[in-house]
């Protein structure tokens, strides 16, 4: 069992909702069946047990992709993930995959936490350490590629967000 953890993967990547606060942006995220509003690799998001938001609930996601080998199989992905813990005052919360058939992921485990960022280097926003997860590694992958991966589907889901934003405003 200790070896096992010692193979796990630490990833943590980190984008910016530009023009809003967390305040702002945990409305739409703290619904924990609405995944595919926001994540470009996700077709599909509802619940199948409990209340969202409410620990314990549980998600069923979907999407398709196409074969790594570039020929035209399309594969369907499905995962059910279980939310195990939220906290609304700190913007963040934690859930774990319980089942799934893709990309290989045996365990996964994952933090998101909302941060109001104000840096000289940065317009003001909200950033999100979206992501922050261990995770057995993954065959065909390294770490390197799987960061890069959930990376840009973050950028994704951070301008997707903001349009939702703007587009209340």
């Amino acid at each position: 069992m200790a070896s096992e953890a010692k193979e796990k993967w630490g990833v943590k990547v980190r984008a910016l909702v530009r023009g809003s606060g967390p305040d702002q942006v945990w409305p739409l995220l703290e619904d924990f069946f609405s995944l595919h509003k926001w994540v470009p690799t996700i077709d599909m998001c509802y619940g199948v047990e409990g209340v969202s938001g409410e620990p314990g609930c549980v998600r069923y996601c979907s999407g398709t992709r196409s074969s790594a080998d570039g020929s035209e199989d399309v594969f369907t992905d499905l995962a059910l993930e279980k939310l195990l813990a939220t906290d609304p005052v700190n913007k963040s919360f934690t859930y774990e995959i319980v089942d799934c058939n893709n990309v290989g992921f045996k365990s996964l485990a994952a933090t998101m936490k909302l941060t109001a960022v104000r840096d000289a280097e940065e317009e003001d926003g909200c950033g999100m350490s979206y992501w922050s997860f261990t995770v057995n590694p993954i065959e065909g992958w390294t770490e390197k590629d799987l960061t890069e991966f959930y990376s840009a589907a973050l950028r994704v889901m951070a301008e997707r967000i903001e349009a939702a934003l703007s587009s209340k405003g």
